[in-house]
């Protein structure tokens, strides 16, 4: 949908009866609720993501420093630890949300295309315990994943408790997810385009306004509770020549093998266990153990591995375990997800992504060492290449890894390995690492919407304009007589100076007519709904079937937005089924309202 539909659907839906709309003019009540559900939204994002990162915290300490320290040998520990998460984190998501098992973000594209925009309210807790702990324990994901199914989670339960219609439940939804990924990693351009680019697939004025306020708030609030300063401190950098950028553009073919590897992987080992005829829950107990195997060898891949991000940025690290940094964080991630843990792939992808820099760097400094700088750069340039090959969001990518370093200098080798990244994945295989779950469930994200025929026709080419009504000062005799006259399902009713009042139907009479006996002082000023729904001629017939649904009314007023006491017309089911089937099966139709 356009977004001048859009933004007049969700005018029209704000008139239709929402629970707050008294409490917000006259800045038009939809632009209050919408600025006040950004920023209640972006407080909750950002103290969630600050409470998710101390549970996590808490958790670490819990089991490894306090539970660990009691067993014989630190090796059992290592080999245990992440195995007891997998215990905890199986039965939590089956039995109360098993929608928070793996990285979060398909399920969120999940609700905003087949969902319209509905998500859980008790997702927000269990995909926080529950990630905590797989993260806690030593799995290896990350912490964006489950702070975007939380944040995403958060504007849909305010969005549906709001009753507000589907397209701003959308947005809401989408508001969350970007004060999620802004107040983890104090990156709030990124957040924004995150939502955008990854999550809504749409950019217009409305939701861009909402997320971006949202985002704003949720990294106030971060920076306020964690302080300003950059997710990583970058090396020293500087472009050595121009020339490095084709070193570069190879690094960004690189990252892109590394990202379908990893996607391979990942969906390899979902296979697997789903094939294994265990009870689901104790699954993620064998992911975990084969974990903490991993984990005696290289214990670097447990958890998010931002401390192991930081050392390759700053120091030398042999080639060797620099590749094994790369295949150990790939197998052990595509273990603790592919066994039902929950967590993110994007820090997984950051400290692949490093490594592998830090790795392709160290080897193009040794032949050139004429044209190339210092390999830290190589490896900042890593990681958003990586992420860039799996999720094939390159603004999003040059974003985060932009706000996360604070450094403008690295940002011609970043665009290029970006570029290049995006391009060599989607040449490979147009599906990401997040639509490729919902390709495996039958369902096509990529595929292009169908456009809707009833967003072609404004409410003001199919509405009657001669239009009978009711006086409000009507009493009940007369007022049956005039409904069994027009057997319409409502009427609009007038006040003495000709202004449009409230609206009236058998669905306000039918207390009355059951009672016994009917209490007849009762008249047309103290029946009829007040405020009325209402919708405008320049909403489009997508716009009204919305406010129909959520004023549960088959006939609405319409009025002008400069004089919204103005009754100009009618539009009813009718006429909206009557314009279908002219534009879609090509038969003739009529504007009778007798809806």
């Amino acid at each position: 949908m356009s977004t001048t539909s859009t933004e007049s659907g969700q005018a029209s839906a704000a008139s239709a009866g929402w629970p707050a709309r008294r409490l917000f003019s006259p800045l038009t009540g939809e632009t209050r609720l919408l600025v006040l559900l950004a920023v209640a939204i972006g407080i909750g994002s950002g103290l969630g993501a600050y409470g998710f990162r101390w549970l996590i915290g808490t958790v670490q300490h819990l089991l490894w420093q306090r539970g660990a320290s009691l067993l014989p040998w630190p090796a059992l520990g290592t080999l245990l630890v992440p195995a007891v998460g997998g215990a905890l984190v199986g039965p939590i998501v089956y039995w109360f949300a098993r929608e928070a098992k793996g990285h979060g973000v398909p399920e969120v594209m999940l609700a905003l295309a087949e969902q319209e925009g509905r998500i859980r309210a008790r997702v927000v807790f269990v995909k926080a315990l529950a990630s905590a702990i797989c993260i806690g324990s030593g799995g290896s994901a990350g912490r964006e994943g489950p702070i975007v199914q939380i944040g995403s989670a958060l504007g849909s339960t305010l969005g549906q408790r709001l009753k507000l219609p589907v397209s701003l439940v959308r947005t809401v939804l989408a508001s969350g997810a970007a004060g999620g990924i802004a107040a983890t990693f104090n990156a709030p351009i990124a957040g924004v385009f995150f939502s955008l680019e990854v999550l809504l697939r749409e950019f217009s004025a409305r939701a861009f306004a909402v997320v971006v306020l949202a985002s704003v708030t949720a990294t106030v609030i971060s920076r306020a509770l964690l302080g300003n300063s950059p997710a990583f401190v970058v090396p020293p950098y500087e472009l050595k020549s121009p020339w490095e950028l084709f070193f570069y553009a190879v690094l960004g073919g690189l990252g892109a093998l590394v990202a379908k590897g990893f996607i391979w992987l990942l969906y390899r080992c979902e296979d697997a266990f789903d094939a294994w005829d265990i009870p689901e829950y104790v699954k993620p107990i064998a992911g975990g153990f084969c974990v903490g195997l991993i984990g005696l060898v290289l214990p670097q891949v447990f958890g998010v591995g931002y401390e192991t991000v930081e050392r390759v940025l700053q120091d030398s690290v042999p080639l060797a375990l620099l590749a094994a940094f790369v295949v150990g964080k790939l197998v052990a991630t595509s273990l603790t997800l592919g066994s039902g843990g929950s967590g993110g792939v994007f820090s997984p992808s950051l400290f692949m992504g490093a490594a592998l820099g830090r790795l392709v760097g160290d080897v193009f400094h040794w032949f050139f060492p004429a044209v190339t700088a210092i390999s830290g750069g190589y490896a900042l340039v890593g990681m958003a290449a990586v992420f860039a090959g799996a999720a094939q969001a390159p603004i999003t990518s040059i974003l985060i890894l932009f706000e996360m370093t604070g450094d403008y200098r690295i940002i011609l080798p970043l665009m290029t390995a970006v570029v290049i990244s995006s391009l060599v994945s989607h040449v490979l295989s147009p599906e990401t690492i997040y639509t490729i779950k919902l390709r495996r469930r039958g369902i096509d994200i990529l595929a292009p919407r169908r456009p809707d025929p009833l967003a072609q026709v404004r409410v003001g080419d199919v509405m009657t304009r001669d239009v009978i009504s009711l006086k409000d000062d009507l009493p009940f005799p007369d007022l049956l007589e005039e409904l069994r006259r027009h057997p319409f399902s409502s009427l609009p009713v007038m006040d003495g100076d000709g202004r449009l009042a409230g609206v009236l139907g058998y669905s306000e009479l039918r207390d009355v007519l059951t009672s016994e006996p009917p209490d007849r002082s009762l008249g047309a000023r103290d029946l009829m709904r007040a405020p009325p729904p209402v919708c405008y001629p320049e909403d489009t017939l997508t716009d009204v079937t919305e406010t129909f649904r959520l004023a549960n009314i088959g006939r609405l007023p319409v009025v002008t937005r400069e004089a919204p006491d103005r009754l100009v017309g009618v539009v009813s089911h009718t006429d909206v089924l009557a314009a279908y089937e002219r534009l879609v099966l090509g038969r003739g139709g009529n504007n009778a309202s007798q809806a």
